[in-house]
């Protein structure tokens, strides 16, 4: 059993309509048993949206947590048991209004490995066409285009914060040879 922890106890604490909060009791290797608290999240999908130029498609919008404007791929929550490929595709339209030839999976994130269950499955969009938006009626955001290599920069200077965007523009960045 080493480096593995077995699940002894789960009480339920909190269940909302995007996360679950739970209580677990872990039995560690050394017999110990400990709290885990846990939020459980369907998971997410992230587009890193590059046209022909090498320009990448990024999203301002307001997040509440840290109550102030972010800079972002497009990105979505997983309906529980929904196709990331899809949920990914369904993002790229309803917030840049763009559809693609090609579709190349970057990966999986696992965003705060502590206490959070989500997983954000990460994709490269080229090939890009455009038409209308459609964003969700309680969403809000400003579409912006730059250089992938300038949203980089963005990332290594800490002017993008978002982990997901972080890591998905460095992946893209690197499997376009920017």
């Amino acid at each position: 059993m080493h480096l593995q922890e077995k699940t002894v106890d789960t009480e339920p604490i909190f269940d909302g309509k995007i996360i679950k909060v739970r209580k677990d009791k872990a039995e560690l290797e050394n017999g110990s048993v400990v709290t885990r608290e846990l939020v459980i999240h369907p998971g997410g999908v992230c587009v890193v949206p590059v046209n022909e130029k090498g320009e990448v498609y990024l999203v301002k919008q307001f997040r509440y947590p840290f109550q102030e404007v972010l800079t972002e791929i497009p990105a979505g929550k997983l309906e529980v048991g929904e196709d990331h490929r899809s949920a990914g595709l369904r993002e790229l339209k309803e917030e840049v209004g763009a559809e693609c030839e090609s579709f190349e999976y970057l990966g999986v994130m696992y965003p705060s490995v502590a206490y959070l269950t989500e997983k954000i499955h990460m994709y490269l969009a080229t090939g890009l066409s455009f038409g209308e938006q459609s964003l969700d009626e309680d969403e809000f955001l400003d579409v912006e285009k730059m250089p992938l290599s300038q949203a980089v920069e963005m990332v290594i200077s800490g002017e993008i914060k978002d982990g997901k965007t972080q890591t998905a523009l460095l992946l893209a960045a690197r499997k376009l040879g920017i």
